[in-house]
């Protein structure tokens, strides 16, 4: 689990460097596309994803995890590599809070407590890098990440309803299919043909991202839903350490403090949810706009 949101995290700062040039759905559609790979060598995994009984929850998770992938790496492009990862990262609060509503999960009470410290977290991170013109820090960017968090929680509400009728690689294959389907316009809109070192770091994004998933699925039979949940906020640790010691981003004294709340916070919920036993759905919580 460690070694996965170790990847997670490398995954982010070798998005951040691809698109430099590249646009973030670009970047995006090529990394759903090599996620499909696996249904090209692997028989077995073609006839799972194919037996379907909810298309419709299928639908959604597809499209909402689509669209979260698109707007995380849209945030990477356009602000630093560590605060679009904690946004997206805050993904278990929203997909909490919309399974109460959609999928009739219960409510708990003790949500109130980490709930307000992850909001406050995050506005703190936002307002040390806020700009002339942002609102208490939040610009479009920094939106753009919030909602790439919202996406993923409703991508992974999703799955969790998904996954009582539907396979892994059925619920998988329809996360990449729709990725590519979602961010393909866009790519085309802003095509700009890799270079050379450019493949180099799409091609890290793709494997990193996919052997993060493998790593993390393996993870889930041995570890509890809060082990889980706490180890993959390593991921925003990592990416943010890569972007101050490789690109230079800094983080000050406010920064630092609203990520530890982010993360604790996060961290708060996710134990709150593990005490239901949604072991898979907080692990996905976490890789789905990966």
């Amino acid at each position: 689990m460690f070694a996965s949101a170790a990847m997670f995290g490398a995954m982010a700062f070798a998005a951040k460097l691809a698109t430099s040039r590249l646009s973030g759905p670009e970047v995006a559609m090529i990394r759903m596309a090599a996620g499909l790979l696996p249904f090209a060598f692997l028989a077995g995994a073609r006839r799972a994803a194919m037996h379907v009984e909810r298309v419709d929850l299928l639908l959604y998770r597809g499209i909402f995890g689509a669209l979260a992938v698109m707007l995380y790496f849209i945030a990477i492009q356009h602000t630093s590599v560590g605060v679009a990862t904690l946004l997206n990262y805050t993904s278990p609060i929203w997909s909490g809070l919309l399974s109460i509503y959609f999928i009739g999960e219960r409510f708990s009470s003790k949500v109130l407590l980490p709930l307000p410290v992850a909001l406050a977290g995050i506005v703190l991170v936002v307002h040390a890098h806020a700009r002339p013109g942002d609102v208490l820090g939040f610009g479009r960017w920094e939106l753009t990440g919030v909602l790439s968090a919202m996406c993923s929680g409703a991508a992974v509400t999703a799955i969790r309803a998904a996954r009582r009728s539907e396979s892994s690689w059925s619920v998988y294959g329809s996360f990449c299919l729709f990725g590519v389907i979602v961010n393909l316009p866009l790519a085309l809109r802003d095509w700009r043909t890799p270079r050379g070192d450019e493949w180099l770091t799409l091609a890290a994004v793709s494997v990193l991202a996919m052997g993060a998933q493998l790593l993390m699925t393996f993870s889930l039979r041995w570890l509890d839903a809060m082990t889980v949940g706490v180890m993959s906020q390593l991921a925003v640790v990592i990416s943010m350490l890569f972007g101050a010691f490789f690109l230079s981003e800094h983080i000050n004294a406010l920064a630092a403090l609203g990520s530890i709340l982010t993360i604790g916070g996060v961290v708060g919920v996710t134990y709150v949810t593990s005490m239901r036993g949604e072991r898979e759905a907080v692990a996905i919580a976490a890789s789905s706009a990966g």
